[in-house]
């Protein structure tokens, strides 16, 4: 097994962008979800309820600030397009904890080939951080409460990945096929792909072999 493509996204719900190497943290890849939008009173947006969000791409610049559509995410043209696609008074935050506006689960999600092929959709209708290939089948389903080596870094897995409606939207055209998550629901029991946290921080490359690990005593990070 090795990994195939590393991935950020700088802003909730939007297109992310792939890396060539990220040093995987306790809060996951660097720069991943530091900006969500949200309702006045506090409710986040995602794509689960707004899927124009999808039509957006998030990014980072020179500077380290996240951007959407190559522009800084406090320009006001950043909260206009924002709004286009949500609701006239969405807010745009800059949140660096852990907290569930930012992170839905845990900080990382893992995919492999075999699990996307098992649905046969595009791989990036799951979101994943870090999509490991040379995985036979649904094989990941049985790494819960297991660690991968990915690359320096060791990674647990949590949980095999309750889907939502966002994997129903073709990433490119925005399209929605109600038949993908059918499929998951009917015969993947909903779930697919993997929520993890990091157990030892380490460097993680394309093309960095990934090793599957023992067991754990602890199914979340401290």
């Amino acid at each position: 097994m090795r990994v195939a493509e590393l991935w950020r996204y700088p802003v909730k719900s939007l297109r992310g962008e792939q890396l060539l190497e990220a040093e995987v943290g306790a809060l996951g890849i660097p720069s991943d979800r530091l900006v969500h939008a949200r309702r006045p009173g506090g409710r986040v947006f995602t794509a689960r309820t707004h899927p124009g969000l999808l039509g957006l791409q998030g990014g980072i610049d020179l500077d380290g600030a996240p951007t959407i559509d190559g522009i800084r995410w406090d320009d006001p043209r950043s909260l206009a397009a924002v709004r286009a696609v949500t609701e006239p008074d969405a807010e745009l935050v800059y949140y660096d904890g852990d907290g569930p506006q930012r992170f839905d689960v845990l900080p990382l999600s893992v995919a492999t080939d075999g699990g996307v092929a098992a649905v046969g959709v595009d791989r990036r209708r799951f979101r994943p951080n870090i999509l490991i290939e040379g995985v036979a089948g649904l094989t990941e389903r049985e790494w819960v409460g297991r660690s991968l080596q990915i690359g320096t870094a060791v990674v647990g897995v949590r949980q095999v990945r309750g889907r939502c409606v966002m994997t129903t939207f073709d990433p490119d055209t925005l399209e929605q096929d109600i038949s993908v998550l059918q499929k998951i629901a009917f015969e993947l029991d909903g779930r697919k792909a993997l929520d993890c946290y990091v157990v030892e921080p380490g460097l993680a490359r394309v093309g960095d072999p990934v090793e599957l690990l023992g067991y754990l005593t602890l199914t979340r990070s401290a």
